[in-house]
């Protein structure tokens, strides 16, 4: 439900991973329970109910399992390549998105939202800005420039840029920018706190937003990605805040 609200897919291993589950592969049972629980009450209801576990999707593709296949043909869905199975599968989702009895299937289901811990880092994060740039942070914004792979990008890309503003104002830690794909990289140094990381993930979405806007503007058609890029650990009671606003993170050991 918090993913079809934040309008976003969610991969096997982010899902396993805020579940504390070690392997993505056991996530196929209880998805499987969900499906026929969602079947049966919809059956009860006389009424459709959206298949919201399809929001789990494979890292690589972005896109559900051939086994959710069945379920769209049986709506009436049809396509002829991978390319057009894609727009059927997102115009599946806009039906997840915006159906409006989430909340009455978790009442039925017996079931409460996901409850939210961390609303005081979030409230926090609003107020008082980070330290400046000290030794460790500037070490570690060179190193990502200069070792794109460390944040997922191809180990021959094109090294990065620091300091780079943008029409907020801002100035990014890191941009890479290859072939209409950029991406952007918010870095916080090991010392950062869960509350400094917390600002992080919410500047990575500002970030974000304005490049969009940007090309959007100016008719082009850039992919932007956004990446937190830490060199100590992520703290474990954020991965849903990560899941819900599409914010990649990357652990840096920096050699």
């Amino acid at each position: 439900m918090r993913q079809a609200a934040s309008k976003q897919p969610l991969s096997y291993e982010a899902l396993a991973d805020e579940l504390g589950m070690t392997n993505p592969r056991v996530l196929n049972y209880p998805l499987g329970c969900l499906d026929r629980a969602l079947v049966e009450l919809a059956a009860n209801w006389k009424d459709d109910i959206p298949h919201i576990q399809s929001l789990v999707v494979n890292k690589q593709t972005g896109l559900p399992g051939p086994g959710f296949d069945g379920f769209l043909t049986d709506e009436g869905y049809t396509w002829n390549d991978s390319i057009e199975r894609r727009s059927v599968i997102e115009q599946y989702r806009t039906k997840i998105y915006e159906y409006p009895y989430w909340n009455d299937v978790l009442s039925e289901l017996n079931l409460s939202p996901s409850p939210n811990e961390i609303a005081d880092l979030i409230d926090g994060a609003a107020y008082g800005g980070g330290q400046g740039e000290g030794l460790e942070h500037k070490a570690l914004k060179e190193f990502v420039c200069n070792n794109p792979h460390v944040v997922g990008l191809s180990a021959d890309h094109p090294k990065g840029q620091t300091e780079r503003g943008i029409p907020s104002g801002d100035r990014l830690d890191v941009l890479f920018y290859h072939k209409g794909q950029i991406c952007v990289v918010e870095v916080k140094p090991k010392n950062a706190s869960p509350q400094e990381i917390t600002r992080g993930l919410f500047q990575c979405v500002k970030y974000r937003a304005v490049l969009e806007a940007q090309a959007t503007f100016n008719n082009q058609t850039n992919d932007v990605t956004v990446c937190l890029a830490l060199a100590g650990t992520f703290p474990h009671k954020l991965i849903p805040l990560r899941n819900s606003i599409r914010v990649k993170v990357s652990n840096v050991l920096m050699r």
